[in-house]
């Protein structure tokens, strides 16, 4: 009885301590992020400057400029990671990211489309979430058009639909100036210079990541095989349409932000499932946290390795990226293939 209380226990303690590592974790990122730029700022002053109310310089820098850019870099990690964790359970895939259904390709077209037509800023946000949707639209409309509509066909529509999506947006970047050209290829690899982030963010993040917990013990049994979790008694298709649903408007909504910032829904949950983070009651959370964390430091990376220039955030998802995920490759197949007898 006692051995079985201290396992229980036990059990209880390794996931809020993983919580709280990659809370402080965050954290740690957060301060990190608002001190790091061209203007150089001492870590120790970032907390006190943040709530300062005089106007100095730096204050002014660290409140209007980098606490803002901040924030909006957390959240976008945040919600590509939790959408990348849905997106792999939905599509039984471990290469499959928020990306892969042409989501951001029907927003690229739309805040590229804007671009071109040498409209204000401002519209670039609401063209590239028009596209997003429209593009969720148009998979969602070809691939369910039979009721029982299957993986294969949504990934294959997916697929060709971002194809489609490329040809355009290689289109309008071939026809139009070179001023032109440099904005969107900013916003192509992830821009986080001019990204703000607003309450209904936070709110939408939110409402998904609570939603997803409440259906975490289904998203278990649905990665173990449909039939199996069908077996169990969970309602699969609308496990599946809510999976969609919420993961496209996760990713519509950071790449809004953000631009396409790659790398981060695809990395972050099988980093966490080698820490042990299986159970999406865990895993959802922690993919939270950790996306966000990884955002953050890539782009205080981005702002200080060539500063006073500043490279796009994408490129240094990729840059950590590629190198994170194929150790996470060659990890997993050591574990699997396990030791010789």
């Amino acid at each position: 009885m006692t051995a079985g209380v201290s396992r229980k226990s036990h059990g209880l303690r390794r996931p809020l301590l993983l919580l709280l590592l990659l809370g402080l974790f965050a954290l740690v990122s957060f301060v990190v992020s608002v001190g790091s730029g061209s203007v150089s700022i001492a870590l120790p002053d970032v907390w006190p400057l943040m709530f300062s109310e005089d106007l100095s310089p730096q204050a002014r820098i660290i409140q209007e400029i980098r606490v803002p850019r901040s924030l909006a870099a957390f959240v976008t990690g945040a919600m590509l990671a939790i959408s990348g964790v849905m997106m792999q359970v939905l599509l039984r895939n471990p290469l499959a990211d928020p990306y892969i259904l042409g989501i951001s390709g029907g927003a690229a077209v739309g805040a590229l489309g804007v671009i071109v037509l040498g409209m204000s800023g401002v519209w670039i946000n609401q063209a590239a979430f028009a596209g997003a949707l429209l593009s969720v639209l148009i998979v969602f409309g070809l691939a369910g058009r039979q009721r029982s509509w299957s993986v294969t066909r949504l990934l294959l529509t997916g697929v060709v639909i971002a194809a489609g999506w490329g040809a355009l947006i290689n289109i309008m970047l071939s026809t139009s100036t070179d001023q032109n050209v440099q904005s969107m290829l900013f916003w192509l690899m992830g821009d986080l210079s001019q990204s703000r982030s607003a309450f209904w963010h936070y709110a939408l993040l939110l409402i998904v990541l609570f939603y997803s917990l409440s259906q975490a013990r289904p998203l278990n049994a649905m990665a173990r095989g449909e039939l199996q979790a069908a077996a169990l008694g969970v309602n699969v298709r609308k496990l599946r349409l809510s999976l969609y649903f919420c993961a496209a408007l996760l990713t519509a909504t950071a790449v809004t932000i953000a631009g396409t910032v790659g790398f981060v829904g695809l990395v972050i949950p099988h980093m966490l499932r080698l820490l042990g983070a299986r159970d999406h009651r865990l895993l959802l959370p922690c993919s939270a946290l950790l996306g966000g964390s990884f955002l953050l430091l890539a782009d205080s990376l981005a702002r200080t390795i060539i500063a006073p220039q500043q490279l796009p955030v994408g490129v240094l998802t990729a840059m950590l990226g590629v190198p994170a995920f194929l150790l996470i490759l060659h990890r997993s197949q050591l574990s699997q293939s396990g030791p010789e007898r």
